[in-house]
């Protein structure tokens, strides 16, 4: 059962109506579902059990210091990007040892700082980095434990903006020269060569890119071993896909495009890794963020008006590009359905925002169910890549947030203000 679902026509986050959600908090507004980001974390645990291994949360996804707080009590360990992702990490409850920092361009104040506050592993990127590292742990009389992100040129099959296992992206090491560069690693002071990183991409809804990585890793290791490489720890990644399309049914909502598509689950991928990874030995960590937070978040926003042209209707919404940066960015996909539904009766027009750009909209071409003037309006699977995305573009304050746990409701976030743009 979905968290965010109908009851005949009204649409519930776990057991509140969203429409009561609105009317106290107001609008644009995130709300999230307690149950639905434990759940999903649980499920993907779960596929690892019996190993040394660790399900660190990328922070990138959702970085609400309260849903932090709630995977940092289950267990969760944090993938990190930037040294302020480091410290909501450690405000949040996640220690040291279980925080994985990487990134193709930490500063050398974030590497001090992370070094500092204990970071269990970096993920290096760059031979320069590399370097950089092993001089900041010197001057600090201390070492860092490092894996080499390699990258292995395997197609994710996602949107180009968010693959990063080709050749042409600027994540990674180059597969072909990863043997040279772990030798100079091992040569290095302050250097404690530890594992390897593959990491290919983000929404990846088929297996196929995971089994080739894990089958490059599983080919790769043993050489490294060979040469002398004591490779112990392998950092997986994440990347795994979520349903944007039809992410809920009800009989009164149209039928989207490619509804049949089949979305391969973390568990399901897992399970096909897990035997190629498991002979290797070590540790396997991996880095999930939208699978864990996706599809138990959603904004809500109200119709402010309709308007039509010679060549195309439009529904104008209070959420713009400045709350939800994604359809914008790379013409990524959300469902879009009403509230509360009161017809059957459907239109096809463009979702667009109050900013003053041609490029904010929700959706374009869409065929949803024929809104009114002050509708509200959930824009669905908005969970992860959602308002850390926000702006204050066109000094808009963001909006605020909200967590559902079951029939209790908590404001996480406060909507912005005036005095926030300052």
């Amino acid at each position: 059962m979905s968290a965010i679902e109908y009851r005949e026509h009204e649409l519930y986050c776990e057991e509140v109506p969203v429409r009561e959600l609105a009317e106290e908090y107001g609008t644009p507004l995130y709300i999230y579902s307690k149950n639905r980001i434990l759940e999903n974390y649980r499920s993907i645990a779960g596929t690892l059990a019996g190993l040394d291994s660790l399900v660190c949360y990328a922070l990138k996804a959702n970085s609400n210091l309260s849903i932090l707080k709630m995977l940092a009590a289950e267990g969760a360990g944090a993938d990190v990007v930037s040294a302020g992702e480091v410290f909501l990490a450690q405000q949040a409850g996640f220690t040291p040892d279980r925080i994985a920092f990487a990134g193709v361009g930490k500063r050398e104040d974030e590497l001090a700082y992370a070094l500092d506050h204990g970071v269990r592993l970096f993920n290096v990127e760059s031979v320069a980095e590399l370097q950089l590292l092993s001089l900041v742990a010197l001057r600090r009389n201390t070492s860092a434990r490092i894996s080499l992100r390699i990258n292995p040129d395997i197609d994710a099959q996602s949107h180009p903006y968010i693959t990063t296992g080709l050749s042409t992206n600027k994540f990674g090491i180059e597969a072909s020269l990863a043997p040279q560069v772990y030798a100079l690693a091992k040569t290095l002071p302050g250097i404690e060569v530890a594992g390897i990183h593959v990491h290919v991409g983000s929404q990846i809804t088929k297996s196929e890119p995971f089994v080739a990585a894990a089958e490059f890793i599983a080919a790769f290791v043993p050489k490294m071993r060979a040469e002398g490489i004591d490779i112990q720890h392998i950092d997986f990644g994440g990347g795994f896909g979520v349903r944007y399309v039809n992410a809920i049914r009800h009989e009164a909502l149209p039928l989207e495009a490619n509804a049949a598509e089949p979305i391969a689950t973390p568990a399901q991928i897992l399970a096909e890794v897990r035997p190629i990874l498991e002979p290797l030995g070590g540790a396997i960590w991996i880095e999930p963020g939208r699978s864990i937070i996706a599809d138990a978040g959603a904004l809500l926003t109200r119709v402010l008006y309709l308007k039509e042209s010679s060549a195309k209707k439009f529904v104008i919404v209070d959420a713009a590009m400045t709350d939800l940066l994604r359809p914008s960015l790379y013409n990524a996909y959300h469902q879009i359905v009403p509230a509360s539904i009161t017809t059957y009766d459907h239109l096809t027009a463009d979702v667009v925002g109050p900013v003053c750009e041609t490029g904010d909209f929700m959706a374009r071409d869409r065929t949803l169910n024929r809104p009114s003037q002050g509708d509200l309006l959930a824009v669905l699977t908005a969970g992860a890549y959602g308002f850390v995305n926000t702006s204050h573009y066109n000094a808009r304050p963001r909006p605020a947030e909200v967590l559902v746990n079951g029939d209790r409701v908590r404001l996480v976030r406060p909507r912005g203000t005036f005095e926030d743009l300052l």
